[in-house]
């Protein structure tokens, strides 16, 4: 296809899935220009992802070393934190990857167009953006792609405004660990943050509206509960402010737990889609609270305009914001491809690791399936004994009569690395009859996905440690 018999697609942003998009509709002949109005790479290498998991490596690095199940025969030794210098690498890696695996992509693509500006709809077929100089250009296309991701969502607490808040975004840049540290929020974002900071030194408290991790399995959340509380981490479950105050460099929280005083206040609630500029509603895109809703195909109910990503009603992961937006890629330029969501991994990188994927008992339930459930205990892992870390679980929901696996919920060391083998046991439709028979590495992690499964039909603590 020649340039001027090439598609014309529109890229709002130059994250995970706006970058997804770009890259697959080039590869299939489309010419595409991609509109950022700031930095480029999005959410999950500048503020999300790559600096939040860095943070978390150096906090655990840090725990090992002065807390580990071998100290009896291992001498620990608290380490000196040198924030400054940890907070110096974080960022070197940021910038280095945003350069490789971003910016540098976007310079090299001969297909690729970058503009520096805000995108705003004025038709379906065209975008008005405006430049940093206040320049107003014109974008005319044939598909466009909104990728525009989200920002943290600040609550509506009385005083809230009127502070220096945290929100995951400055915490991560934050210069200095701060003595004590309040954390509003009881789900994957503030559990990580809020582990890696008391790691690191800080005196933490957590507040949680309800449980921890409220959609997921309870024993999940209790499970995390107990982890933290374990490491000095205070979890007030139930628990809200009514109002928050700054007063002599201090925040000042009134909740139904009492009040509670903290150098630093971090807020992590969730996420807020970045769309309210784009001006969606003149060319009649659906959103509800901002999120834009799409198919399976990534298009609007506005034929021609497409999205993925967390400024959509999509499972906020930047691997699914990926995944959505190379699929998008495809049917923008003239291909047909689904997004398939029902074995998808979640991941939250506390420690334990939390790791789940498909349906939980109660979600199982009340779909109204017939199922049979198993929870290993750790202790009957022998790469958890060898580790002397046997604090967690695997629990399996499985199909009554026909024994296939429905959902897995891990709360383990290493959590993370074992999930996709159960991912890929759903997408086989394998029963747990199966898993059991297939062999498994011995010691290691994802060995406790087969001795689960084997508890549907034997009791496995009567065999011996490496039974087939």
């Amino acid at each position: 296809m020649s340039e001027a018999q090439a598609i014309h697609i529109a890229v709002i942003g130059t994250g995970g899935a706006a970058m997804a998009a770009a890259l697959k509709a080039t590869e299939r002949g489309a010419r595409i220009t991609v509109i950022e109005r700031d930095t480029i790479g999005g959410t999950c290498v500048n503020t999300g992802c790559i600096p939040s998991k860095t943070l978390i490596r150096a906090a655990h690095i840090a725990h090992l070393r002065s807390n580990s199940p071998f100290d009896d025969g291992l001498g620990a030794r608290a380490p000196l934190v040198d924030r400054a210098r940890l907070l110096e690498q974080q960022q070197r890696l940021v910038e280095a990857l945003r350069e490789a695996k971003y910016a540098r992509i976007l310079r090299d693509n001969p297909a690729i167009t970058l503009i520096q500006g805000t995108a705003q709809f004025v038709a379906a077929n065209a975008l008005a953006v405006t430049t940093p100089e206040g320049e107003v250009r014109r974008i005319e296309f044939d598909r466009a792609f909104i990728g525009v991701g989200a920002r943290p969502a600040i609550p509506p607490i009385p005083g809230l405004a009127d502070t220096p808040y945290l929100t995951s975004t400055s915490a991560l840049s934050l210069p200095v660990i701060p003595k004590r540290l309040l954390v509003i929020g009881g789900a994957a974002v503030a559990l990580e943050l809020a582990q890696a900071f008391a790691r690191l030194g800080s005196q933490v408290t957590i507040l949680a509206r309800s449980r921890l991790l409220s959609r997921d399995d309870p024993a999940v959340g209790d499970a995390v509960r107990k982890a933290f509380e374990r490491e000095g981490i205070r979890v007030l479950l139930k628990t809200q402010a009514s109002r928050v105050d700054y007063v002599d460099g201090e925040f000042v929280l009134d909740t139904n737990a009492g009040e509670l005083r903290g150098e630093q206040l971090l807020i992590a609630t969730g996420r807020t889609p970045n769309t309210e500029g784009l001006n969606l509603e003149q060319i009649g895109v659906k959103t509800v609270r901002g999120a834009i809703q799409v198919d399976e195909r990534m298009q609007t109910n506005v034929p021609g305009i497409y999205a993925a990503g967390d400024c959509t009603d999509q499972p906020q992961f930047v691997y699914v914001a990926a995944a959505g937006g190379s699929r998008a890629g495809v049917n923008m330029s003239g291909g047909d491809a689904l997004l398939d969501l029902s074995a998808m991994p979640a991941v939250i990188f506390t420690d334990p690791q939390v790791a789940t994927v498909g349906l939980t008992e109660e979600q199982a339930t009340t779909q109204g399936l017939q199922v049979d459930t198993r929870v290993l205990s750790l202790d009957s892992v022998p790469r958890a004994l060898v580790n002397f870390d046997t604090q967690g679980f695997i629990k399996m929901v499985a199909e009554q009569d026909s024994g296939r696996l429905l959902g897995v919920q891990a709360v383990a060391a290493e959590a993370g690395e074992l999930i996709q083998t159960a991912v890929m046991v759903m997408r086989a439709n394998m029963t747990v009859q199966e898993m059991a028979e297939e062999l498994f590495p011995y010691l290691t992690m994802v060995e406790g996905l087969k001795l689960c499964a084997q508890t549907f039909t034997t009791d496995v603590t009567q065999l011996s440690c490496c039974a087939g």
